[in-house]
């Protein structure tokens, strides 16, 4: 019997078995029990939001037929450009293990889906599909798997309620109440994605905070913004994608019902921390995690992997930061990344090693002596940290640019030799001989799109990437444009580049 947690999602305990087993008479039974009035199909679409389609069930026949053969939905709409409207219809078909209970309607049963073609087969362009057969790619060549997590950073921001207990500007990280202001609104966030994904590690209060915001967006303007984080566990990157879209909606509709805004935007004010979405990678084998040895180093595999992730890195940028303000992000001593390689524990390296666990564990019975039991490491923590990625990112494709880069990692000898000369220790941007031998990130969308062009290879190698997927990435890019923006601001006087600067950055607050 599964025990009975309060986070544990609700259908589990219901059903007294695990997600991955659900069956449609399962859910059926969950239908009948709980007097669900509809299912609700939810959906990624090209822009990177979840879509959604209700469908009322007045019956159990109804009800099975939903379940067993999805709906249809128009394609040209929901891919637009990428869909032909004379050949637009798209199957939407749900994923069992995903059902969840609605926590904004009572009545509803909701589920991820796949888009599928008139043919029965997951539909190329759908951005779920290219994450999928990434997915797969990496574990045909490797026999190994790839599991991921974000650090999902966003703002809240809200009217002010109080004038006391004000943080500080730049010190609001891992602040706690009085001082913070959105800590019961995060916790119901952090309930419901608990509840729904089982993969929540921790929340807490981020460094930024602006007491009272100033743009033109009547929607945030004179309002409080707090920054916050919800950081996830590793679970299979395919599941990883699905669960930072759907903490996204959560998020967004947590926030609303309370009278907040959350925003997810790479940049709020100028001289305030911005939303990074930094994504772990782990390899594991066999089930067990494969990042270090005995010793707690990194394997041969591990560094591979980062290998790849450096000789993608100028190009997963066109998938990681895909909004003008993603380069008022990227710039140095903001624990954001702009030049290419890797170190330990090191924030302005773009690739961290985090602190793992690799080589020590049960570290509470040094402190606990009346402890007697050890506990067993259960197996090794070790990740990966990409650090340049931020909140505009779309992140199906980030994660299927990082697949393919692990892949490509761990099948080129090259990749060895890259993560060797890019290592890194220390502040980079304190040593310039250094920071002068590294390669730079891009500095704008246009130049992002241009690199991605250039290297499109990379991603449509074994036809993981569909070109028109390319295509339209680059368009979205080089709309932006934002070729030397930052050159172009720091020579507007002041007044007139912080103006300028917010324009930017408030531009599309809540682009993907």
């Amino acid at each position: 019997m599964i025990a009975p947690y309060p986070l544990t999602n609700p259908i589990v305990l219901i059903l007294d078995k695990p997600t991955d087993q659900f069956t449609r008479g399962d859910l059926l039974d969950v239908i009948e029990q709980k007097g669900i009035q509809k299912i609700t199909f939810h959906y990624t679409a090209l822009d990177g939001k979840l879509k959604e389609l209700k469908l009322p069930i007045a019956n159990r026949q109804q009800a099975e037929r939903i379940l067993a053969d999805g709906e249809r939905v128009d394609g040209s709409s929901l891919f637009k450009g990428m869909v032909d409207t004379a050949l637009s219809d798209l199957y939407v078909v749900p994923v069992y293990k995903t059902a969840f209970l609605n926590p904004f309607d009572d009545n509803s049963l909701d589920f991820i889906c796949r888009y599928m073609t008139k043919d029965g087969i997951l539909a190329p362009f759908a951005l779920d599909t290219i994450l999928h057969n990434a997915s797969r790619l990496f574990a045909r060549s490797t026999g190994m798997e790839l599991y991921a997590m974000g650090e999902l950073e966003f703002f809240l921001l809200s009217e002010h309620t109080s004038r006391i207990y004000l943080s500080a500007k730049q010190r609001g990280y891992h602040a706690s109440a009085p001082f913070i202001k959105s800590g019961l609104v995060l916790d119901e966030m952090v309930k419901h994605i608990s509840q729904i994904t089982g993969a929540v590690k921790y929340s807490h209060s981020e460094v930024g905070y602006v007491e009272s915001v100033r743009s033109n967006l009547d929607e945030i303007v004179g309002k409080q913004a707090e920054q916050v984080e919800i950081e996830f566990v590793p679970t299979p990157i395919q599941d990883a994608g699905d669960y930072l879209v759907l903490a996204k909606w959560l998020i967004r509709n947590v926030a609303y019902q309370n009278n907040c805004v959350a925003t997810f935007t790479p940049k709020l004010e100028e001289g305030v921390a911005g939303n990074g979405l930094h994504v772990h990678t782990e390899l594991r084998k066999n089930g067990k995690n494969a990042m270090t040895d005995d010793a707690g180093a990194l394997t041969p595999e591990a560094r591979r992997v980062i290998g790849g992730l450096c000789e993608y890195a100028d190009t997963l940028t066109a998938f990681g930061n895909t909004v003008s303000a993603a380069y008022l992000r990227l710039v140095p001593n903001q624990e954001a990344p702009t030049r290419i390689c890797w170190s330990d524990l090191n924030r302005s390296a773009m690739i961290r090693v985090p602190l793992g666990w690799s080589a020590i564990n049960d570290l509470a019975k040094v402190l606990n002596p009346q402890q007697e039991a050890r506990d067993v490491a259960r197996d090794g923590r070790q990740t990966v940290e990409l650090r340049s990625p931020d909140g505009s990112a779309i992140v199906h494709l980030l994660l299927a640019g990082i697949a393919m880069a692990a892949e490509w990692g761990l099948t080129h000898d090259q990749a060895m030799e890259t993560a060797q000369r890019l290592y890194t220790s220390g502040n980079i941007f304190k040593d310039k001989a250094l920071l002068n031998t590294l390669a730079s990130l891009p500095k704008s969308c246009v130049e992002s799109a241009r690199i991605l062009r250039e290297k499109r290879s990379l991603y449509e190698r074994n036809g993981i990437f569909p070109p028109s997927i390319i295509e339209y990435t680059a368009n979205l890019l080089e709309a932006e444009q934002d070729e030397n923006m930052n050159a172009r601001l720091i020579d507007l006087p002041a007044d007139d580049r912080l103006h300028e600067t917010r324009k930017i950055m408030h531009r599309d607050i809540h682009r993907h």
